[in-house]
Order: C-alpha cells, then sequence, then structure tokens
C-alpha cells in the first residue's frame, strides 16, 4: 500500500501542490483498502497523523505520543528540531498552514469511513461465554470464528491493565494456539474441554467464543476488532 511518511509535512518539497499529490495518493490508498472490508494497520495509521495535524494546528508542535512505535524517541528529537526551525520562518510556516488547512478535513472525511467500517465489523460479532467463566477474566482463551466457514481459530489472550494518575487502560496480546473444523462432535464447550486436558497450565480457563456474521478479512478487520470486543466484553464483567 501506498503509506504517507511520519514526517511528510516537513520532508522533502515543501509545495502545497507536490504535498497535496502524496496526500491523496495516500488517502486513495487508504480508501481502496476500506473498500475491501481491511481496517488495520491503516486505520491506526490514518489516525496517528490526523492527531499529528490537529496537535500541529493548534499548537504547532509535535508530540512523540502521537507517533507510532516504529520510531525512536531520538529520531523523534531529530524530526522536532527540524520542524522548529520551520515553525520560526514565517513564510515557510505559512505554506505548512495552507497544507493542513487543506489537508485536514481529508483526513477527517476518510475516517469517518474507517469508522463506518469498524462500527458495521463491531455491530456484527457475537460474543458468548464458552461453559463456566471463572471469576478471572484476564486469561484463557478466544474462540473466533470468521463467516463463512465452519472452522474456529485458537487464541491465547492476555489482559492487561496500566493506569496513570486519571484514566485506566486496557491492552490484549493473543498468541495463535491452532486452527480446529467445528462439527456435532466438536463444539465450542467440547473444544474448551480438550483444551483444558492437553493444557495443563490452565486447568480452569475464560474462554470466549466471537462469531463473525459478516465476511471480512481475519487479520486485517476481524481479529483487531474481535480483541476490542472482547477487552470491553470483559472489562464490563470485571465491573
Amino acid at each position: 500500500m501506498n503509506t504517507l511518511p511520519i514526517n511528510w509535512l516537513t520532508e522533502g518539497l515543501l509545495d502545497f501542490e507536490y504535498k497535496k499529490y502524496i496526500l491523496l495518493a495516500y488517502l486513495q490508498a487508504v480508501k481502496s483498502e476500506f473498500g475491501q472490508h481491511r481496517l488495520y494497520p491503516v486505520f491506526s495509521d490514518l489516525i496517528m497523523h490526523y492527531r499529528n495535524l490537529v496537535q500541529i494546528k493548534e499548537h504547532k508542535q509535535l508530540v512523540y505520543e502521537q507517533f507510532p512505535q516504529r520510531i525512536s524517541r531520538a529520531d523523534f528529537e531529530k524530526l522536532e528540531l527540524v520542524y522548529q526551525k520551520i515553525v520560526e520562518d514565517d513564510e515557510t510556516m505559512a505554506q505548512i498552514e495552507e497544507i493542513i488547512q487543506y489537508a485536514s478535513p481529508l483526513f477527517s472525511e476518510t475516517l469517518e469511513e474507517g469508522k463506518e467500517l469498524y462500527e458495521f465489523v463491531e455491530s456484527h460479532l457475537e460474543i458468548t461465554p464458552v461453559g463456566i467463566t471463572p471469576i478471572y477474566h484476564n486469561e484463557g482463551y478466544l474462540f473466533l470464528d470468521a463467516f463463512p466457514g465452519k472452522e474456529t481459530q485458537v487464541y491465547l489472550y492476555r489482559i492487561t491493565v496500566f493506569k496513570n494518575t486519571y484514566e485506566q487502560y486496557r491492552g490484549i496480546n493473543t498468541e495463535h494456539v491452532q486452527t480446529v473444523r467445528r462439527g456435532l462432535s466438536l463444539t465450542h464447550e467440547n473444544l474448551k474441554v480438550q483444551l483444558i486436558k492437553e493444557r495443563k497450565d490452565l486447568p480452569n480457563p475464560a474462554t470466549f467464543a466471537v462469531i463473525s456474521k459478516v465476511p471480512v478479512p481475519l487479520e486485517q478487520s476481524l481479529l483487531p476488532i474481535a480483541k476490542r470486543t472482547l477487552v470491553k466484553y470483559v472489562a464490563r464483567l470485571s465491573a
């Protein structure tokens, strides 16, 4: 896919028509991914670019927390120095602001498309506990059923909780265990019993099945949204 460099506003030729060209090419590629129901990683990348654009527009500065993990603190500091020089140049900054004014509504429009796709997929997911659910929900198995098909993707999941002064965040890590074919003799309940027998490290695991009612790509949409759905579901159980 045609990606947008992290420092696309400042690198290369600082020309409105040039920046417009690379931005439109990027957004066209993003919309092409959305058209194929592929949300990730393009949606999170799009959100990062938009947040950074808003931050620059409002505060004329770059914020490290808005950048993805692939950029190091050292690389960010170099980028910040370059940007600071641009901010101090009134003529150059005027060009940057012109680009921002043009780009902001386009980012907003494309983000809305991504949000609608996310909500469409999420609204067609059904999540249910499998068997008896123990008190501890932050570790266990996620059974993921794509549509159509009779296969179940089995993942081991772990939810971690991060706290700061103001908020609490939940993150989730998954590890693919196996792919199984469901049938009359292998229901979700039977699969859970089988896993308990085979994997003694989790004698009483929380287990949840997420079933998709619409066909979407597994890695680029179904799994990421199913993980977030599971986090929200477990949070409600723990409340």
